[in-house]
């Protein structure tokens, strides 16, 4: 039995196969749970504590929705950079060591890469990345891979097609790597000011992998198994003509979807701006909605397995 005890989530590529097939398949036992509306008391007397520098949705909500499911407790703090002591001043490694006297499990989002890791080395409580900045976000990138499994019924040897704002998607930036230890083909698609940085493009080639970098969405849906869209990421531009420049370059509609491959699954990790018409949300391929909520069962395994709870 593979142990993740007391371990930091902190990047998609600190996997190995085998441990990211373990975590997969405990989101699974729990996904079972979540259909049957079984209680679980799995973190039960425990306490989960999120902190969110930086907006979000999905990625705040299912997290404590994640350990309100396993029986366990939330202290939350949104909105951290200016109602938490951070406003003051305090650095993220003296705030771990405040939490980890009020929590058994933290979660953190904020726009600093390295933010994580910072809060990480503080704090004697295992540390989850929500994302920081446009470095990584890993459970997004096993919740994906949870979404692709379930879709395709296969985590190897699929043609994965990832588009749009590939320099500042730190989601892309964590799923990509992690595809590739998986042996999948990896084709990237954005405009040449967001291509994918290159310690991505160079650390992906290791893996004796095919990676395809075109601006031709077109071309490279007809030979997806997987569309994985992103939005332009307006707030990451400190020019606004630079983002105009860019935006809407790419949008999946239905004339789209006829023209890709058969069965092509379509993700995205929202939210979505215009990068996918309405109409598409009817294809039954159209996985995004799923995938969201994948994010659940799949943090449920995560807090649990890092707590030693499971």
């Amino acid at each position: 039995m593979l142990d993740l005890g007391g371990r930091d989530i902190l990047r998609a590529d600190q996997f190995t196969v085998d441990e990211i097939h373990h975590i997969l398949n405990t989101a699974g036992q729990f996904a079972e749970h979540l259909k049957n509306h079984d209680r679980l008391d799995t973190m039960a007397g425990r306490v989960l504590a999120t902190l969110f520098y930086e907006p979000s949705t999905r990625t705040r909500l299912s997290f404590e929705s994640a350990m309100l499911r396993l029986g366990g407790k939330v202290l939350s703090v949104a909105s951290a950079m200016t109602t938490s002591s951070a406003a003051k001043g305090e650095t993220l490694h003296d705030t771990g060591k405040m939490i980890e006297s009020y929590a058994d499990v933290a979660v953190i989002r904020h726009p600093r890469e390295g933010s994580a890791e910072e809060l990480a080395g503080g704090a004697d409580i295992p540390v989850i990345n929500g994302g920081d900045g446009t470095g990584q976000h890993p459970t997004q990138a096993l919740l994906d891979l949870f979404t692709i499994r379930q879709e395709r019924g296969t985590l190897t040897g699929l043609n994965v097609t990832l588009v749009g704002d590939l320099k500042n998607g730190r989601t892309v930036h964590s799923l990509a790597p992690v595809l590739a230890l998986l042996g999948n083909h990896l084709t990237l698609v954005s405009p040449r000011s967001l291509a994918m940085p290159a310690y991505v493009t160079d650390a992906l080639r290791k893996h004796d992998v095919r990676v395809v970098e075109t601006e031709d969405l077109a071309e490279a849906a007809a030979e997806s198994d997987v569309l994985y869209i992103t939005r332009i990421q307006k707030e990451r531009f400190e020019n606004p003509a630079d983002y105009e420049a860019v935006k809407g370059a790419y949008v999946v509609d239905l004339d789209l979807v006829k023209a890709a491959r058969s069965g092509v699954i379509l993700m995205h990790p929202l939210p979505r701006v215009d990068e996918i018409a309405a109409e598409v949300d009817s294809y039954e391929g159209a996985a995004y909605f799923r995938q969201a909520a994948n994010g659940v069962p799949v943090r449920m395994a995560l807090i649990s397995l890092i707590a030693g709870a499971t």
